[in-house]
């Protein structure tokens, strides 16, 4: 401290920039080799593994008070974090539904927190690429450029924004200045009894609660019956609700099955609905050669959700909603207080992206996908689209092949359900199914989820991995058959 901060009484100025960047440049020199080695080598790791006591132990340490170097800091990362991730990006991993990165995204991702932009608007480079990748989704699901479309954190929130639009369009009164409770008439949503989750978290964050979503039947192939919709609709006129939006799945989450999104698109426009797609699974099938025509339709809908964390790879999180209507977009959202008024020039003339969403702060999401498809071009990521749709053809080939293995149904798209069955049934069979799912990720073989089809319980595998090779496949299915076998001879089911 100098004589006159001493005098004055104040205190040092300080920063978080280091005091020298020789040392930061070499250690992120190694951090960038580490990670390379990381992803090159990620075949020959365990899928997942259970975290030792004392990495548990790790994560309830204390605030830290005094400072470590980075050095330090980064072997503490090293050894908890990246030693135990959830294994999304290993090629045997098929859990949920995940998208498995890649490095480009992944540096996308670094340079744009270097960078630090604030993409909740103005004047400047990144939110020009905001807008631009926002452009690239509608031209790869044959959107009209003047559509309207945000970034947003993934397949829920991009569903939200699409539903809001929706009920805002449809009510009949400004909702946003009166609030629900002053629409006339209920309104009413419908979708299959196979929607994701999310759906019933939009209804109800937007004041209609769970019941304005009806569940429609669906048929053998688990799509949507259009007959029992149309049905519901007339129902619902005659009972004074005002049906308002048919939400369209272009891939379920249990099994992959798309609804016959021409017909909905047909209905809707009939019926006076908005047509919502929930894409977050399929929706970018549109640009897979060979699997295109499975989306057929799609470009019809007044919104659509999809997850660029899927199927483009991108690094979490990344999801994006658009909508048909521009100018209905904005009105849902836009707010200009005196703080956020725009200028006829300088930083404040750029586009407010905050307008189109619930964000004001923003983080800049685009520069991972940006990046990754000017490295490839989108046609390759069509092709590895087409990639596992084929992988999956070939899983259940080899399931009907295998005496004791079962398809549970026959997959549409990338999603095969199956189940070990020596004979068995009821609770029996879904316990010793659950305990090979568990020891399969125990073991570090891979990595499966289970569900419920056509009320059978089994076993669900993903496959939405640019890592994937058909003798993982392979060995998944001697694993199981492995696992299954030693199971039924221990006798045991137990957790």
């Amino acid at each position: 401290m100098d004589a006159v901060q001493e005098a004055s009484g104040m205190l040092a100025e300080e920063t978080l920039d280091p005091s020298d960047w020789a040392d930061v440049q070499i250690l992120s020199h190694r951090v960038i080799d580490d990670a390379v080695a990381y992803l090159s080598d990620v075949r020959d790791r365990p899928v997942w593994r259970e975290m030792p006591a004392d990495v548990r132990e790790f994560f309830a340490t204390p605030l830290p008070r005094s400072p470590a170097s980075l050095a330090t800091v980064y072997g503490e990362v090293s050894r908890t974090v990246m030693s135990y991730p959830m294994g999304n990006i290993h090629p045997r991993f098929w859990a949920w539904y995940m998208g498995s990165s890649n490095f480009t995204g992944a540096l996308g991702d670094f340079l744009a927190a270097v960078q630090g932009s604030n993409l909740g608007g103005g004047n400047h480079a990144a939110g020009l690429m905001d807008g631009q990748v926002v452009n690239w989704c509608k031209q790869m699901l044959g959107f009209p450029a003047s559509a309207g479309g945000t970034l947003v954190s993934g397949g829920s929130m991009a569903n939200i924004i699409g539903l809001t639009v929706a009920r805002n369009t449809k009510a009949g009164i400004d909702v946003r200045e009166h609030g629900v409770s002053a629409i006339e008439k209920p309104l009413r949503f419908y979708g299959s009894d196979q929607i994701h989750s999310c759906h019933r978290k939009a209804m109800e964050a937007l004041g209609l609660g769970n019941r304005a979503l009806r569940r429609i039947a669906t048929d053998a192939s688990l799509r949507i019956d259009i007959a029992a919709l149309r049905a519901a609709i007339a129902e619902d006129r005659a009972a004074g609700f005002k049906p308002a939006c048919v939400i369209g799945n272009a891939g379920t989450v249990n099994t992959g099955a798309i609804d016959d999104l021409r017909t909905l698109a047909k209905l809707a426009h009939e019926e006076d609905l908005w047509f919502h797609v929930d894409g977050c699974i399929g929706a970018l099938i549109a640009i897979a050669p060979r699997n295109a025509h499975r989306v057929a339709g799609i470009e019809w809908a007044d919104s659509v959700a999809l997850d660029p964390h899927k199927w483009l790879h991108a690094p979490f999180e990344v999801g994006c909603a658009l909508v048909r209507d521009a100018v209905a977009h904005r009105k849902t959202f836009a707010v200009t207080p005196e703080y956020l008024e725009s200028m006829p020039r300088g930083l404040a003339s750029g586009e407010w992206l905050h307008d189109y969403g619930l964000q004001t702060t923003r983080g800049f999401r685009a520069l991972k996908v940006w990046m990754a498809l000017k490295e490839h071009g989108v046609d390759k990521f069509g092709r590895l689209i087409d990639q596992n749709i084929a992988q999956a053809a070939y899983l259940a080939g080899l399931i009907e092949a295998e005496p004791l293995l079962q398809l549970v149904a026959p997959p549409t798209i990338n999603i095969v359900c199956f189940r070990y069955q020596p004979g068995l049934a009821g609770e029996a069979m879904k316990a010793l199914n659950t305990e090979i799912m568990l020891r399969l990720q125990e073991q570090g073989i891979a990595a499966l989820s289970d569900t419920t089809v056509h009320g059978e319980h089994c076993l669900r595998v993903a496959i939405n991995n640019h890592r994937t090779r058909r003798e993982d496949l392979d060995l998944l299915v001697r694993e199981t058959v492995r696992l299954g076998r030693e199971i039924t001879a221990e006798g045991s089911t137990s957790s």
